[in-house]
């Protein structure tokens, strides 16, 4: 484990960019491959994932992804820096980027991790052995237990989310905004702070 955080965080920018994004769309791909044996007939069942409500979108998508990003922040700021410290590679990953890549790699993340563990595990295997893979997924976290406790939460709360909602897009908006946030806040708190 140590040696794949320092090996991330030897990387240079561009590297790690493109890893990311790898392995990303590695996780589509899987998504796709296991609902070809699983969804019968494939397309009506990932259609029916989808629901364009947009009252729903925004209370139950945006107002969580907002309210759960707001969470973790004030934590951030409120709590020991050792206790949100995952060895620096968030800090690697978002610190020095772009704020389009910001945007960009938490909309990927968001669609490719949504389609996975709710669109696919969630509806195959339940809400919690899907919330549960979701966090081990996370594993990095494992001995940080301030950051553990915080994805486990989080994970049973999008699966939540969907179980209620039956709607991808709510989760996936909800994702997208706390990655989105919790990225720029990284991106921006070591420049604000040196004022």
């Amino acid at each position: 484990m140590k040696q794949r955080e320092q090996l991330i965080l030897q990387m240079e920018d561009k590297s790690l960019r493109k890893h990311l994004v790898i392995s990303q769309l590695l996780l589509l791909l899987i998504a796709f491959i296991v609902s070809v044996f699983v969804f019968h007939p494939i397309e009506e069942q990932w259609r029916e994932l989808f629901s364009w409500d947009f009252s729903e979108i925004v209370f139950y998508g945006v107002l969580s992804g907002l309210l759960i990003a707001g969470i973790e922040i004030i934590l951030i700021v409120i709590l020991p820096t050792t206790y949100y410290d995952d060895g620096g590679i968030n800090y690697k990953l978002f610190h020095k980027q772009p704020i389009f890549f910001i945007f960009f790699i938490a909309l990927l993340v968001a669609i490719a991790e949504e389609l996975l563990f709710r669109g696919l595990l969630q509806t195959t295997f339940g809400y919690i052995s899907a919330s549960i893979i979701f966090a081990v997924v996370h594993i990095r976290y494992l001995k940080k237990p301030v950051l553990l406790i915080s994805v486990v939460i989080v994970s049973f709360y999008l699966g939540y989310l969907f179980y209620v909602t039956e709607n991808l897009i709510v989760t996936i908006v909800t994702h997208f905004l706390i990655d989105s946030l919790l990225g720029l806040f990284i991106r921006f708190k070591s420049e604000v702070w040196k004022q």
